[in-house]
């Protein structure tokens, strides 16, 4: 039987295994998705030598860019996205071949496209990590400038204190890519100047559970246009599950 799994901590509940142990089922793929909840991205390898029937791995925060120096190869847009979060494991007689992709980036495109207007030229990204490297990479690849925006001082970001109301006119698609209000801290949201957005702002979260995060919310109520991160993930799913099953 292949396995398949997914790597990070912690990892909870997971919409990967849900998803690929029912598509299994319903297609009568006779394989398994494993969650591998690891406390450092040293333990990897153990997880390769111990399962020789492992044939892929999605990867998941705080790996995306960790995992990448265990790797023999990576595909040219995961290195310039500096971020992977797909692993295809290729047996060859005694030697295991890890490569590395990401999907994050097709996966939020396809998501965010068909919602974007003329209008929308300037995105703030709040987040620094993997997720939010492939987010900048898909909206580049869209003709949208980005700034990135931290907690904390980083070189080519600015502060959430920084955000005034004019930036929310000026950059008027905003991307969380952090766990802000994520299950169960739905209490939790980025502090902006909500009362700034009208109807011309996009507000797109990564996070799907819960459904609508106060983030999602506090924007609605000033008539945002808003969007969660499920369909993303099940796009970034279906190009994993074709990147592992390309014939070599």
């Amino acid at each position: 039987m292949d396995k398949y799994g997914l790597i990070g901590y912690p990892l909870g509940h997971s919409f990967s295994l849900d998803f690929f142990n029912e598509k299994f089922e319903n297609e009568g793929i006779n394989a398994q998705y494993e969650n591998f909840e690891i406390s450092s991205i040293e333990n990897l390898p153990e997880i390769i030598d111990t399962h020789q029937d492992l044939c892929g791995l999605n990867v998941t925060s705080p790996y995306k860019e960790q995992v990448m120096s265990y790797l023999d190869a990576i595909s040219p847009e995961a290195r310039s996205i500096g971020a992977v979060n797909v692993v295809k494991v290729i047996h060859k007689g005694n030697k295991t071949i890890l490569r590395g992709f990401n999907t994050d980036a097709i996966g939020f495109r396809k998501s965010i496209e068909p919602i974007l207007e003329r209008f929308h030229k300037k995105a703030l990204i709040l987040g620094t990590g993997g997720a939010a490297k492939a987010v900048a990479y898909g909206l580049k690849a869209l003709g949208i400038d980005t700034q990135y925006v931290s907690r904390t001082d980083r070189k080519g970001c600015i502060r959430y204190e920084q955000i005034t109301p004019e930036t929310i006119e000026e950059y008027n698609v905003i991307v969380n890519c952090t766990p802000c209000g994520m299950y169960p801290h739905t209490e939790e949201y980025p502090k902006l100047p909500y009362e700034a957005m009208d109807n011309h702002t996009l507000l797109y979260d990564l996070i799907y559970n819960p459904d609508e995060t106060l983030f999602l919310k506090k924007g609605k109520e000033q008539g945002t246009i808003i969007k969660n991160g499920l369909e993303m993930l099940l796009l970034q799913a279906f190009a994993s599950w074709e990147l592992w099953n390309e014939k070599e």
